[in-house]
């Protein structure tokens, strides 16, 4: 798919009367000259900005929104009380408005507002305006805010403290922002091409889900295991043997299922996974101060492959404490949220030295006995992502900093085939993620040719005729 887009001049004069700050005007950021029937025009003289708020009163409840980043659109994010609500006053989501966030509109924080969401409330620091429909479309104007290039703009108008996640992208800033702006048939046509284009993106993603539950049916099916039942309701009242409990708390024991027979298989023998592995081995340092080692911080594991994709190698001496520590052929599985229930887990391999360090929120899984239990096996095991669900059970510490604790994965029952039976586990998963990489490649290619097409339509130097 073939592209063009616009050059940025290299030079370019701007009147002194122009300047509010150190930055780029808005205006210089368009081409200069745009298709005949376009105009550029400030987004103010487009849109009304929505200023009806409410008090929220005590006793009333309040379906809050949120917008997710990088135009990922609204959300329905928590249902809250007016008395434990810290805005004095909310806002209405209108149905068809563009509304963003103000803390993290340099995230492509921007979405049009559906109408099954109309029924939520935001608070101030997500402005909404609603567009003049004779001119401008909403999602033409999701478009136009969305596009790689406003976003630097927005980015560079964001003010506050030097905490780049504190920086807020005023609404003046936002309505002085020009626009090119084409006549309506075209908006039409640029945004229905785009849906389109979203909706292979959308089969893609279907793809992936299909292969990723084809590799969960290949383990379930080759280890016998027994199927899991839906969860029947929760019962109102409770009684438990002692020896029946494994963590305080009713919330914990009324659930149904355990880690003790979450992957009770049909064929072979069941065996705790701290019979098998250590968990949380000590690691001894074979190396010199000085020497280079790999360190592995949690952003480095992709959550996607179950890979270790982007470590480092420091000098010992930066991570020899407070780190933890793992060797050649271990496991590492983080234990926080929400990087465990993202699948953020990997066999350490190619290590420097053998040795690596890494963040204190991974657990380290060590084979006793590679004769008899292959790390890939593990790995693949505590991968699963019912085996996440359940660990979600065991969590501790407070909101946001909740960690699975290592006996978690100490009690973990799973099944122990022979070694030719891991290896044919191992080999089908392997092919079925290579599968899933080509998909997601392709995927993330479409979508960069997709974002490259639009914004060049929206900017003018391309036309339908050409996409």
């Amino acid at each position: 798919m073939k592209t063009t887009s616009a050059i940025a001049p290299h030079v370019f004069a701007v009147w002194w009367k122009d300047f509010e700050r150190w930055v780029i005007p808005t205006s210089l950021i368009l081409r200069k000259s745009l298709p005949k029937g376009w105009e550029r025009v400030r987004i103010g003289k487009l849109v009304r900005r929505v200023t009806e708020r409410v008090k929220p009163e005590p006793e009333k409840e309040y379906k809050m929104a949120g917008v997710r980043w990088y135009g990922e659109g609204v959300f329905h994010r928590e249902t809250v009380r007016g008395d434990a609500m810290s805005a004095s006053q909310v806002t209405a989501l209108a149905a068809g408005a563009l509304v963003y966030n103000r803390l993290f509109a340099w995230k492509a924080s921007f979405a049009v507002v559906p109408p099954e969401l109309a029924d939520c409330y935001v608070s101030s620091e997500f402005p909404q305006f609603i567009p003049d429909t004779a001119r401008i479309l909403s999602e033409y104007l999701y478009l136009f805010c969305t596009r790689e290039a406003t976003i630097r703009a927005v980015s560079t108008a964001s003010t506050g403290s030097s905490a780049v996640s504190r920086n807020r992208f005023k609404e003046e800033e936002f309505l002085d922002f020009e626009i090119p702006l084409p006549p309506l048939a075209e908006q039409k046509a640029i945004v229905a091409s785009w849906c389109k284009a979203k909706n292979k993106v959308s089969d893609a993603a279907k793809r992936v889900a299909e292969l990723e539950i084809g590799i969960s049916n290949t383990i379930t099916n080759v280890l016998g295991l027994k199927h899991q039942e839906r969860r029947p309701e929760l019962p109102k009242a409770l009684g438990l043997w002692w020896r029946d409990m494994s963590l305080w708390g009713a919330g914990f024991n009324r659930l149904h299922g355990s880690n003790a027979d979450l992957l009770r298989s049909n064929c072979y023998r069941t065996i705790r996974l701290g019979d098998v592995a250590y968990i949380n081995p000590f690691t001894k340092i074979q190396a010199a101060m000085d020497d280079m080692v790999t360190f592995v911080p949690m952003e480095a594991v992709s959550d996607t492959e179950g890979k270790i994709v982007a470590p480092r190698l420091v000098v010992l001496t930066e991570v020899a404490k407070g780190y933890t520590r793992f060797q050649e052929n271990d496991i590492l599985w983080a234990k926080i949220t929400p990087c465990m229930q993202n699948g953020k887990s990997a066999v350490a391999r190619n290590l420097q030295g053998g040795i690596g360090f890494g963040s204190t929120e991974f657990h380290i899984i060590r084979s006793r006995d590679y004769n008899f239990i292959l790390p890939d096996y593990i790995w693949i095991l505590i991968r699963i992502k019912s085996v996440r669900e359940l660990a979600k059970k065991y969590f501790v510490g407070s909101a946001g900093q909740q960690r699975v604790p290592a006996s978690f994965l100490a009690d973990l029952a799973i099944p122990l085939p022979p070694l030719a039976v891991q290896k044919q586990i191992m080999e089908r998963v392997a092919a079925g993620r290579e599968g899933i990489a080509r998909e997601r490649e392709a995927a993330d290619r479409l979508a960069l040719e997709i974002n490259a097409e639009i914004e060049a339509l929206i900017l003018g130097t391309k036309t339908l005729r050409e996409a």
